[in-house]
């Protein structure tokens, strides 16, 4: 017997024989399988995986927000009336990267360093220290890896102000 998908009813389901019914009744549960597994499932956890984020997120605005006014409050590097070469010349010195740096002026309030086989932890504390404590910031850079671990060569242009 021959159905057709706009005649489907249980009359129809129960004039077929046996194993005909079998077959129907099990092409049904793999359609029913395939559309839980296949689209509600995977849907649900989308929807679910969407809600942590959207939570993660909310709690660091409101972590934000409530630190902005603190960093509001936060007073600026005070200048203290060294040149840029020297601040950097003397922090170089200092962090153990002397050997490694080479500068040359890049425009006003600027300056370009170069830095050869410097260990890169220790430059990018030294970086982070300089705009701590002198407010010099870092206006662009390049690091490359050398053949050696742990050490970099870098072209930093640093800018105060």
């Amino acid at each position: 017997m021959k159905l057709a998908l706009n005649s489907l009813s249980l009359e129809s389901l129960a004039s077929l024989s046996g194993g005909e019914r079998r077959l129907a009744l099990a092409g049904l549960a793999l359609a029913a399988a395939l559309l839980l597994f296949g689209v509600l499932l995977p849907l649900d956890r989308s929807v679910a995986h969407a809600r942590e984020r959207l939570e993660r997120k909310q709690a660091d605005l409101g972590w934000m927000q409530g630190v902005a006014p603190e960093l509001a409050a936060a007073t600026l590097p005070v200048a203290s009336g060294e040149s840029l070469v020297v601040i950097i010349d003397r922090s170089a010195r200092e962090a153990g990267l002397a050997s490694a740096l080479t500068t040359e002026p890049a425009g006003p309030a600027s300056l370009s360093i170069r830095l050869q086989k410097a260990p890169f932890d220790t430059m990018i504390g030294w970086l982070a220290r300089l705009s701590q404590r002198n407010g010099i910031s870092v206006e662009s850079a390049t690091i490359e890896k050398t053949d050696a671990a742990g050490l970099v060569n870098a072209s930093v242009v640093l800018h105060s102000g």
